[in-house]
């Protein structure tokens, strides 16, 4: 029997402190808030009116998503301020690929022990992903998990909701052979083939993250952690004026295994990788892991990290376009008879 009657916070569980930082963190989520938001932060769920002016045949889109390993290399940097744009961006990249425009975001932040600072760090990031998506952080949980974790640790997963009209949804029906794919700078690696990037890093090189890389001109914590590029605003916009076929969010697989999900059946497609400058870390993972060309297209996103498909006559006004919104977008490939993706 204990020495005297247990709590919750005896067994590693503080309400009260996670009520305090609740009310901390509530002016960063505020700022996020959109018109359409009906209820203040500490609801038991989160009420959303969707404008049925803009949204006149709505469609609900919905994405969820994490960070994967990338997350370790935070712990050890102990940099958790752009996690949580890492985490908005790979939700709102994928709901983006329909043609809809995200609307309200969710998160979950799971923990051992809440650290009130390192959790709004975290937050902090996430709204600022959601600012730069134009989403509302409509909601979330934050959930203690004493011996689940180790300490200093934690997971964060996002959850999206966006709408697109009925008429105006983008699912790849209309590609046709000889149109253009047109790719979007990535910012890096963003949140994939992180396990591949620290095995070669931390274990085979004996990198820290403070190490200083030459090559980058920084170290090698602060090129990791670069945030993952959010592009909602640069496309809508470019939906607005241009007709865009088919769209894919380069994530795990690389051009190689996502782009040929939104092709029809008997198309396949032409990719020119001398049509755009890789960042220099995809070469010197591929120099120092003495990795094939194949392996590097199928991991990474190789520095394209959202691909559209528009007809051949909108390629250059669609280029100048996204130029303009500030985007760096370069065409670097064709739909071509057959399957999957060929590289010159």
């Amino acid at each position: 029997m204990p020495a005297s009657p247990l709590t919750y916070k005896d067994s590693g569980v503080d309400i009260d402190k996670a009520d305090t930082f609740i009310k901390d963190v509530s002016p960063l989520i505020k700022k996020t808030f959109r018109k359409e938001v009906l209820t203040d932060i500490g609801s038991f769920s989160a009420l959303f009116k969707l404008d049925l002016a803009k949204f006149t045949d709505p469609v609900l889109v919905s994405g969820t998503d994490g960070v994967g390993t990338k997350l370790k290399i935070a712990f050890m940097a102990g940099k958790h301020d752009t996690i949580g744009i890492d985490l908005v961006a790979m939700c709102v990249n994928d709901v983006l690929t329909s043609g809809a425009e995200p609307l309200f975001f969710l998160d979950y932040l799971a923990v051992s022990a809440l650290a009130p600072l390192t959790a709004r760090e975290i937050i902090k990031g996430i709204a600022a992903g959601c600012t730069e998506a134009g989403c509302a952080l409509i909601g979330g949980e934050t959930a203690e998990m004493p011996g689940f974790y180790s300490n200093g640790e934690y997971d964060v997963a996002g959850f999206c909701v966006g709408a697109v009209n009925r008429p105006d949804i983008i699912d790849g029906a209309a590609i046709v052979e000889g149109d253009v794919v047109i790719g979007l700078a990535s910012s890096g690696l963003h949140s994939n083939g992180y396990s591949l990037a620290r095995k070669l890093f931390f274990e085979i090189e004996g990198h820290t993250h403070s190490t200083h890389i030459p090559e980058l001109g920084k170290t090698i914590g602060e090129e990791l952690l670069t945030p993952t590029k959010i592009y909602v605003k640069s496309v809508l916009s470019l939906k607005s004026k241009i007709k865009i076929k088919g769209m894919a969010h380069i994530t795990g697989g690389g051009i190689t295994g996502n782009l040929p999900r939104v092709l029809p059946a008997g198309l396949g497609a032409f990719i020119d990788k001398s049509s755009w400058e890789s960042p220099c870390i995809f070469g010197l993972i591929r120099d120092k892991g003495l990795i094939s060309e194949e392996e590097m297209f199928k991991t990474f996103n190789m520095g394209i990290g959202y691909t559209l498909v528009v007809a051949g006559k909108d390629t250059d006004r669609a280029i100048k376009i996204l130029n303009a919104a500030g985007q760096k977008a370069f065409p670097i490939g064709m739909i071509i008879k057959g399957t999957g993706v060929i590289y010159n």
